[in-house]
């Protein structure tokens, strides 16, 4: 059988210009009060999102220490809950286009609920790995349904802004995260279950809350509700002045239904389908790069890398959390102000190649922390056949995980011993001057190195935040929600978020121990090969977005997948990946 041919959009071409200036020119009316409301309700599944995987890092100082956790375990915890996303944004897709982008984000928060409550009661490190796989589902839901439901619900020229408001809510949920872990630091014993529990009060006010809430216009229409769809569009656009774009997606979904097989999977329609084929393989690789660039070697594990740049105070380490979480945030703002100034592609190059620069500086940072490492000056004649007995430098110590650090004083005077660590706490060394109940002054160092270079390291992880948020962040999400048919928007975005969490379990399931075997500036070097790599991506295969309408985008794919030459202007003056009219059945 050959290639499917995409939906005609014939008529949407011949309106779009003049519905372009139409929507320019009314702009005022259709930016409603109303769509603000309802795209930042939908967003506190982001806020759930962002809190739920930015509390784990100051948590994880706790729980360490509380269960005595490996780095194994560690791993495991964390990427519970980034499996069950991934699984459950595939289920996600199917359960879109079945029941609505309401009621998938109505389980999105009663699961969220669930999983709160779970983790505030944990009594083992089974209840922490039940309670954060179930924060998972409802983080799979959540992350491919909100985007859509936001980009379905929005008028062309507001809907990057308004879609960026999820990723802005993301990011407020991993600052809100980091000021919660800061803050119940002080609490011995118990302060994580606050930290982990109180995920569950945003999620229930849009437990109930979205219940109020209409269903997205565009995916009424598909399920022929055509009365109730355009009731919503008047509310949304604040005018009766919808018919056009109720033309719009009528002629968009009867050509569709006609174009559909009985019983033909959309899955393999998609990959049939040559424009939307193309814009899976972009979709999914802007999910790809955004995570394999290293964002969550830093948000889960960022109270982690300070202590490795040498932070000894596992509460000064949370609170400087906050700060990079804070800078985040920040900086997803100027995402908002930019995306529908200068454009998509514009602003995730941009961000990108930031990204790179402070990947190096992040890499360098660790390599000269691990040169100007102290030495180590004494040895336990007792265990001097002890394996930790062999290494002379603190850096090799305390990459062997079975070993720690054991020293007095300050930078450049130094004086320490390596020990093995206790079998029951990580928190002492099984023997010499740093075990439990030993009368002295020493400080047990299991993952850091006293040295002046500490700067450099958290330098590189502000400097790799202000970067990544405003492009890197929002825009694969934006990009997402924008760039397939209405008949593949569901299982297109849940493709693409689950390559989004695949890829996500992928780094922080391997993270600590590729910094254990690469080491950690080997480690940042990998990651500053594989941006690299997503940039060539992002300039040669994104096209622009920007003003395009939903039903017009998937032209946009019409050509040859990625060309690096030339560049045509598209609407609102974008620049985007010039593409030539091809046959739609040959190949990508």
């Amino acid at each position: 059988m050959g290639d499917i041919d995409p939906p005609s959009n014939d008529r949407t071409a011949q309106n779009s210009d003049s519905n372009r200036s139409d929507s320019s020119k009314h702009g005022e009316i259709h930016a409603t009060c109303y769509i603000w409301m309802i795209s930042a309700f939908a967003a506190i599944g982001g806020f759930l999102f962002g809190y739920d995987t930015g509390v784990v890092s100051g948590a994880m100082l706790l729980l360490k220490d509380e269960f005595s956790l490996s780095s194994y375990m560690q791993e495991i915890i964390v990427s519970s809950t980034i499996g069950a996303a991934f699984v459950f944004a595939l289920i996600g897709g199917f359960l879109n286009d079945i029941f609505g982008r309401k009621v998938v984000t109505i389980i999105a928060s009663f699961v969220f609920t669930v999983g709160a409550v779970l983790l505030a009661m944990a009594q083992n490190v089974i209840m922490l790995i039940i309670g954060r796989s179930i924060l998972g589902i409802g983080i799979g839901f959540a992350s491919m349904t909100v985007p859509m439901y936001i980009a379905e619900s929005s008028p062309p020229h507001l809907r990057g802004g308004l879609v960026t408001v999820n990723s802005l809510f993301i990011t407020g949920g991993q600052f809100v995260a980091s000021l919660m872990d800061g803050a119940f630091s002080y609490i011995k014993p118990g302060g994580w279950r606050f930290m982990l529990g109180l995920a569950g009060v945003p999620s229930i006010i849009q437990f109930f809350g979205f219940f109020f809430l209409p269903e997205s216009p565009r995916w009424l229409m598909k399920k022929g509700r055509e009365v109730q769809a355009r009731n919503v569009l008047i509310k949304l656009r604040g005018t009766t002045e919808v018919q056009d774009e109720m033309e719009e997606m009528r002629a968009l979904v009867e050509s569709e239904a006609q174009q559909a097989n009985a019983g033909f999977l959309t899955i393999l329609r998609i990959m049939r389908t040559p424009t939307v084929r193309r814009a899976l393989i972009v979709g999914c690789g802007l999910q790809l790069f955004q995570q394999l660039s290293g964002i969550n070697t830093v948000m889960y594990y960022s109270a982690s890398i300070i202590e490795m740049a040498g932070i000894r105070s596992k509460r000064t380490a949370i609170w400087l959390t906050s700060l990079t979480s804070g800078i985040n945030f920040v900086f997803t703002l100027v995402g908002l102000w930019l995306v529908e100034k200068i454009g998509r592609k514009k602003l995730i190059i941009g961000s990108l190649s930031g990204v790179c620069l402070s990947l190096v500086v992040l890499a360098v940072g660790f390599q000269l922390i691990a040169y100007h490492t102290p030495p180590v000056s004494r040895f336990d004649e007792e265990h001097k056949n002890d394996s930790c007995s062999s290494y002379k430098w603190c850096e090799d110590c305390i990459d062997d995980s079975s070993c720690g650090f054991c020293y007095h004083g300050k930078v450049g005077s130094i004086n320490g011993s390596c020990l093995a660590k206790s079998s029951d706490k990580d928190t002492h060394s099984a023997y010499g001057l740093c075990e439990e109940g030993a009368e002295g002054h020493e400080t047990w160092a299991l993952d850091y190195c006293l040295t002046s270079y500490s700067w450099m390291a958290i330098f590189g992880l502000v400097l790799y935040l202000m970067f990544f948020a405003p492009g890197m962040g929002p825009m694969p999400w934006t990009i997402n929600s924008e760039i397939y048919p209405l008949w593949a928007r569901s299982t297109g975005n849940s493709l693409a978020t689950a390559t989004n969490w695949i890829s996500n379990l992928v780094v922080s399931m391997t993270f600590l121990t590729l910094t254990e075997t690469l080491t950690k500036s080997g480690t940042y070097w990998m990651f500053v090969g594989i941006a690299g790599l997503g940039l060539i991506f992002m300039a040669a295969c994104v096209p622009e977005t920007k003003g395009q309408k939903l039903e017009e985008v998937e032209n946009l794919f019409s050509g040859p997948l990625c060309r690096c030459c030339g560049g045509q202007t598209g609407p609102g003056g974008a620049k985007h990946t010039q593409y030539k009219a091809v046959n739609p059945s040959d190949s990508s």
